[in-house]
């Protein structure tokens, strides 16, 4: 018996394996067709596309050149055998317009557009932190006045 004749009582249309389902018939499947007859998938429009590595923040470490100025970025990443954080350093080439940066200055990196062969990132002041001043000695945390200050 051949196995053509042997596959006849079986219409493809209802052939189905496991991996489908029972959801998509046999016959989509063996034979070419245009990507026309394939309902298209729906997209959402409202969602933003994904933007990643904006900012960056890092240590001074080169300033000689003009206009340019060599940015060290320390990251914490887990060591891929004893599973560890670790730090990672990388440095990077950053603009520098008014030469206003020296050694050892913290700065925010941003991404722009390339300048040069190896500038991709223009250097930032970072913005003051919230820093508390001590406030005078002669008083405790709550304001109050010590005893020993009382007259």
């Amino acid at each position: 018996m051949s196995l053509t004749a042997s596959l006849l009582p079986f219409s493809p249309t209802k052939l189905s394996t496991q991996f489908l389902h029972g959801s998509t018939p046999l016959s989509f499947l063996s034979k070419p067709t245009s990507s026309l007859s394939f309902p298209t998938p729906l997209r959402h429009t409202s969602l933003q596309p994904i933007k990643a590595l904006k900012y960056l923040q890092g240590r001074v470490v080169c300033s000689t050149n003009d206009k340019t100025v060599a940015v060290e970025v320390t990251r914490l990443a887990p060591h891929p055998k004893y599973k560890r954080r670790v730090r990672k350093k990388k440095k990077y080439q950053a603009h520098d317009e008014n030469n206003q940066f020296q050694v050892g200055d913290v700065v925010q990196l941003e991404k722009s557009r390339p300048i040069s062969k190896t500038k991709t990132f223009i250097a930032v002041p970072l913005p003051p932190k919230n820093v508390k001043k001590k406030e005078e000695e002669g008083t405790s945390e709550l304001g109050i006045p010590l005893e020993s200050q009382q007259v």
